[in-house]
């Protein structure tokens, strides 16, 4: 027969039981404070606005304009080609950067010193009025006219974003490329590859984990940034907005048309962005964080176990 015994205190009498802990969260006053004067001024703010003297109506009735969209699609082929133009000379840039040779790394360094250090509106008017200088583009056996004829809006408006854009792509990348480790490249080398093939097998292909952020943040800034060829009549979305305002005499309206539409093509290459960066970290993370449609069917999938339940 086995007997239980209890545990007594300093006088042979049993010790009362512990007490159950009872936590009691902080109460975080400010915070609720703080959100009720936010959504305070954020309701202020929206009726202002809708009492305001703007005619609303107007922007859902231009939202789809021919102009409109014929503006959208040429900010989205200047977006895409100036990068382009960016992102490979960049590239070339950044190799330069890091070359032994001291004539190459000072050429780089000096484009990215001027590209960087002088606004992007500047460049673009300097491209656009070069036929001050320059009457006629005579490339011998290929081309010959005259500068007003050849440096078009088009013309202009590539080449003041595409290499003002190849300033800053040059540092990103040479950052990455900078980011592999030396042993990488020994490896290569000691496997009997060239420099050229060791950088192009080798090291871009890890230094993209890097590289990559910061250009889909380029490509973001880089599609505001077109706004500015205004300066040099190129047809994108903003004079083509800014036009409507002044034939119809809805200025602002037309403002606020455009800003929704950069906040629409802002908002669609974020979401390339994030998959992007996703593709590149498959490398670096074993346990890739769930995409925001993942965990929407993860809490309908357990929304629908409980009511299994």
């Amino acid at each position: 027969m086995t007997t239980k015994l209890d545990k007594t205190g300093p006088a042979g009498a049993p010790s009362p039981a512990p007490e159950n802990i009872k936590a009691i969260p902080v109460r975080h006053y400010g915070r609720w404070i703080s959100a009720v004067i936010t959504i305070a001024l954020l309701a202020m703010l929206v009726y202002a606005f809708a009492k305001g003297d703007v005619n609303w109506a107007a922007i859902p009735d231009y939202f789809f304009d021919q102009e409109v969209l014929k503006g959208v699609r040429n900010t989205i082929w200047i977006t895409i080609l100036s990068m382009v133009l960016g992102v490979a000379l960049g590239i070339v840039l950044a190799v330069m950067r890091l070359s032994k040779n001291p004539v190459t790394s000072s050429i780089a360094w000096g484009y990215i010193w001027f590209f960087r250090g002088t606004p992007v509106y500047v460049q673009l008017l300097v491209w656009f009025n070069l036929g001050l200088v320059f009457k006629y583009i005579n490339i011998m056996p290929i081309y010959k006219d005259e500068w007003s004829d050849f440096m078009t809006p088009f013309l202009a408006a590539l080449l003041g974003l595409g290499l003002n854009e190849a300033a800053y792509m040059a540092e990103i990348c040479r950052a990455g490329i900078q980011s592999v480790d030396e042993g990488q490249t020994e490896a290569a080398q000691a496997l009997g590859m060239s420099h050229a093939k060791t950088l192009r097998r080798v090291v871009l292909p890890q230094a993209m984990r890097v590289i990559v952020p910061p250009t889909g943040n380029e490509f973001i800034n880089m599609l505001k940034t077109t706004s500015l060829v205004i300066a040099v009549q190129y047809w994108d979305l903003l004079q083509a907005t800014s036009g409507i305002g002044q034939n119809t005499g809805a200025t602002a309206e037309m403002l606020f048309l455009a800003a929704a539409w950069y906040l629409i093509l802002t908002s669609v290459l974020s979401v390339g962005q994030y998959y992007l960066e996703r593709y590149y970290a498959r490398g670096t993370t074993r346990n890739l964080p769930a995409t925001p449609l993942q965990r929407i069917r993860v809490n309908l999938l357990s929304g629908s176990n409980r009511q299994g339940m």
